[in-house]
C-alpha cells in the first residue's frame, strides 16, 4: 500500500504531492517539525490541498467522477467489531465521515462527551489559526527603559525560543543577545541592570497536574521549553522558574558580546522603553504542525494564551479554554457538551465528542478555510512522523494521519484516512476507562487501518 501510495522523500512525504504545490506556489508550515537546518523559517511543507479533495466530488484521472468509499453499513461491518473490544474500556464513541462527499459514514455514541486527552489539540489548532491566521508570529524583544536605563526582556509566549547554538529556523536567544549588545554599544552602554517582562500572560503558570516532565510552567517567556537536557519533545525534565533561566542564559550571551548584566528580576516594560532589538518564532502555520506532530504540551498551552489574548480575553487557563471553545461555536461546530480547562488535553477535565473531533477536521479540509489546513499537514503520518513514527509498520503506514491522546485510562485517536479509491476519511475514536493502554492503542489502530482497505 505505501508504494501504491509514494513515491516518498526521507520524511514520509509524497514527492509528487509535494512536486505539484512547489509548482502551484503554495506554501505551507514546517515540514512535520524537522526543518531543513538552514537559517531562517523552516522548509515549508505540502499544502494539504494537494492530498484533499475538494468537498462535494473528485475527479478521476480519466475525467470521472470517483465513487463513494463503501457506505455507512459497510463501514460499520468492519468497525463494530473492532470497538466492542472489551479493550477500550467501558466508555466509548466514534465518528467517520467522507471528506469528498461530506457524509457521515459511522457513529457511535458520537454526540457523547469524553475524556480527549491529546486530541484537544486539535480544537486548540482551530481556534489559534482562525484567531490569530497562520502567518502569525510570537515575538520576543529586548526594551531599554529610557528613564532608568533598565534592559528588560520582553517575552512574547514563544515557547520555541531556543537558547542553543543552532536555531534551526528558531527564534534565537543568542542572535537577540548579538542585536541587543550591538544597540547598546551605539548608545555607549556597557553595563545594565537586566530584568524579564511575563505579563503578556496572566493567572497561574503551574498546571493543574502539577509539576510534570510533560509540561513546563506556563509562561510568557521560557527558553527551548525550559528543557534542561537536549531534547525537543516528550517528556523531559524542567527548570522549575523559566523566565528566570532564559533572563539568565540571556545575560551570559549579553556578556560575550561585551556588555555586564545584573543578575535579573521580574519587572513590566512601560510605554517609555524603546525596543532594542527584536527576535520572531516561525508562522503559526509552522507551530501549529509541531504541536500536533510531536504532540507538544507546551506549544499547545502557549497558542490556547494567545488564543485568548487575540478574542480580548485574559491569558490565563480559565480565558484560554473560554476563547477556544468560543471561536469554534462562532464557526458554526457541534461544541454541545465540551468542556475545554487547558489547550493540551493534560487536564482529565476536559471533554470533546468524536462528532466535534471529526467536525474539526472536515473545517479544515474545507477548500474555504486554507488558513486551516496546518491542522491537516501537521498530523502525525502513520510509520513516519511523530507519535506515529512507530505505528503501523505492518499496516497503515503512509495511509493514516492522526492525533494521538493518552492518559492514565484514555485512549483516543483522530486523523484521516486514505481509502484504495481516493477518499479521504475524518475519523476520530475516543475511549475512556481502559485498562490496558497498548491493547486499546493496538485496536484503536486496527480501526484507522480498517478504513483504508
Amino acid at each position: 500500500m505505501v508504494t501504491a501510495a509514494g513515491p516518498w522523500d526521507s520524511t514520509g512525504q509524497r514527492t509528487a504531492e509535494r512536486d505539484r504545490v512547489v509548482a502551484r506556489e503554495h506554501t505551507g508550515g514546517a515540514d512535520h517539525g524537522r526543518g531543513s537546518g538552514a537559517a531562517g523559517s523552516p522548509r515549508p511543507a505540502p499544502s494539504a490541498g494537494a492530498v484533499l479533495a475538494a468537498l462535494g466530488g473528485t475527479t478521476a484521472p480519466g475525467g470521472g467522477t470517483k465513487a463513494a468509499p463503501a457506505d455507512g453499513t459497510a463501514v460499520a461491518d468492519v468497525l463494530d467489531p473492532l470497538l466492542e473490544d472489551p479493550a477500550l474500556g467501558t466508555h466509548r464513541a466514534a465518528s467517520v465521515v467522507d471528506l469528498t462527499t461530506g457524509k457521515r459514514l459511522y457513529g457511535l455514541g458520537g454526540d457523547v462527551p469524553l475524556t480527549p486527552a491529546s486530541t484537544t489539540k486539535i480544537a486548540t489548532a482551530v481556534a489559534a489559526l482562525t484567531a490569530l491566521g497562520p502567518d502569525h508570529r510570537l515575538t520576543t524583544r529586548a526594551a531599554l527603559e529610557a528613564d532608568t536605563g533598565e534592559l528588560v526582556l520582553v517575552g512574547g509566549g514563544d515557547p520555541t525560543l531556543t537558547a542553543r547554538e543552532d536555531a534551526r529556523g528558531l527564534a534565537s536567544l543568542r542572535t537577540l543577545a548579538e542585536k541587543t549588545a550591538a544597540a547598546l554599544e551605539k548608545r555607549d552602554v556597557r553595563k545594565v541592570t537586566l530584568s524579564y517582562d511575563t505579563t503578556l500572560y496572566a493567572g497561574a503558570e503551574m498546571h493543574p497536574i502539577g509539576v510534570n516532565e510533560n509540561l513546563a510552567p506556563v509562561t510568557a517567556l521560557m527558553a527551548d521549553e525550559a528543557r534542561t537536557d537536549d531534547s525537543t519533545s516528550g517528556p523531559a525534565p524542567r527548570e522549575g522558574d523559566p523566565a528566570d533561566a532564559a533572563a539568565r542564559a540571556f545575560a551570559g550571551f549579553l556578556k560575550q558580546h561585551g556588555i555586564t548584566a545584573s543578575a535579573p528580576g521580574p519587572s513590566k516594560a512601560t510605554d517609555r522603553s524603546d525596543t532594542l532589538a527584536t527576535v520572531s518564532s516561525p508562522p503559526l502555520s509552522a507551530l501549529v504542525e509541531r504541536m500536533l506532530t510531536n504532540s507538544d504540551n507546551d506549544l499547545a498551552e502557549a497558542l490556547a494564551r494567545h488564543t485568548a489574548a487575540a478574542s480580548g480575553r485574559p491569558a490565563d487557563f480559565d480565558g484560554a479554554s473560554a476563547a477556544v471553545g468560543e471561536t469554534l461555536k462562532r464557526l458554526g461546530l457541534p461544541v454541545g457538551g465540551a468542556r475545554f480547562h487547558d489547550g493540551s488535553g493534560l487536564d482529565r477535565a476536559d471533554l470533546v465528542t468524536a462528532d466535534l473531533l471529526t467536525a474539526l477536521l472536515a473545517e479544515a479540509a474545507d477548500p474555504a478555510r486554507p488558513q486551516l489546513r496546518p491542522v491537516l499537514t501537521g498530523l502525525p503520518v502513520a510509520g513516519f512522523t511523530g507519535t506515529l513514527a512507530g505505528r503501523y509498520t505492518d499496516g497503515a503506514a503512509g495511509l493514516v494521519r492522526a492525533k494521538t491522546g493518552t492518559l492514565t485510562g484514555v485512549n483516543t485517536l483522530a486523523g484521516t484516512a486514505t481509502t484504495p479509491d481516493g477518499h479521504v476519511l475524518a475519523f476520530a475514536f475516543l475511549a475512556n476507562e481502559t485498562t490496558d493502554p497498548w491493547t486499546a492503542q493496538y485496536t484503536l489502530d486496527k480501526a484507522a487501518t480498517s478504513l483504508t482497505s
